[in-house]
């Protein structure tokens, strides 16, 4: 609720616009830097308060200083998504902040980049455990807070390497895995009012990965001519996390500027002669 002349004035959640998150509180997994901060900023924004989740803690921290310093309501906390202790953890601060829980944003993820041959066991293992086996333990430990409250929703950040077959197969596994826990946790869940959906995002440049050689083909390759920006994504899971979205669950969205779609068949026009660039 708003202040106003002393006392709280009749805003309530059906009088707002759908996007708006006014009165919610959302936990943004791997929200210190790149995307999830993207989609920390964009809540807060929109009215929600934010539980910054993630294990880069100074990054963290600084963050929600700078968004508190800026009048939002935000805090930080280290969160290791593949620990169950860390998710019981994070779960009783929005308890004991809000007394509620409203959005869990499963968005933290790492990345291999190693072929079949030379991915080691540990290595195939802690990519899942971090990038599906995280978003599972924070689904099975929110849902029951979600629930009391009266329902929420899950975005869950998978990839579009999820439709195809990415020269990483750790991080392609996780991501095609992810799409099956939204359905099942949708199907699951929509009793209680809790919709779960995949947000599918193609090549998003940040400072993690803007120096790497595969860039520039798969911007060649991709019909819009660029890569997404990361506050692009946010406003898709923005859509999915507020009301406008009421009658949406069980889905994957891929954002990808047309590379799903058919890229290597525009290649193959563009080249022939059937399009012009």
């Amino acid at each position: 609720m708003t202040q106003g002349s002393g006392t709280q004035d009749s805003l309530t959640q059906d009088s707002l616009p759908k996007g708006s998150l006014h009165g919610r509180l959302a936990l943004v997994t791997g929200g210190a830097r790149g995307q999830g901060e993207a989609e920390s900023r964009l809540f807060a924004a929109q009215g929600a308060a934010v539980l910054i989740a993630d294990v880069l803690a100074e990054e963290g921290r600084a963050l929600a200083a700078e968004m508190t310093a800026a009048g939002h309501e935000v805090r930080f906390l280290t969160l290791d998504v593949t620990d169950p202790e860390s998710w019981a953890g994070a779960v009783a601060e929005a308890k004991a902040w809000k007394g509620r829980l409203d959005i869990l944003v499963n968005n933290a993820g790492i990345i291999n980049r190693t072929l079949i041959g030379d991915t080691a066991l540990d290595a195939w293992e802690k990519v899942l455990r971090v990038n599906l086996t995280g978003a599972f333990l924070g689904i099975q430990s929110v849902s029951a807070l979600m629930a009391e409250g009266g329902g929420g929703s899950i975005v869950n950040i998978s990839s579009n390497s999820a439709f195809s077959g990415h020269y990483d197969p750790a991080y392609t596994a996780s991501k095609w895995g992810l799409r099956g826990l939204t359905r099942s946790a949708a199907m699951e869940l929509a009793g209680s009012k809790i919709r779960v959906n995949a947000v599918c995002p193609g090549l998003v440049v940040t400072g993690l990965n803007a120096a790497s050689p595969h860039l520039k083909p798969m911007i060649d390759m991709t019909p819009m001519k660029r890569s997404a920006k990361p506050e692009e994504i946010a406003e898709l899971v923005l859509f999915l996390a507020s009301d406008a979205s009421s009658f949406i669950t069980g889905e994957d969205f891929v954002i990808d500027g047309g590379f799903t779609a058919g890229a290597a068949y525009r290649r193959v026009a563009s080249e022939t002669g059937i399009i012009r660039d």
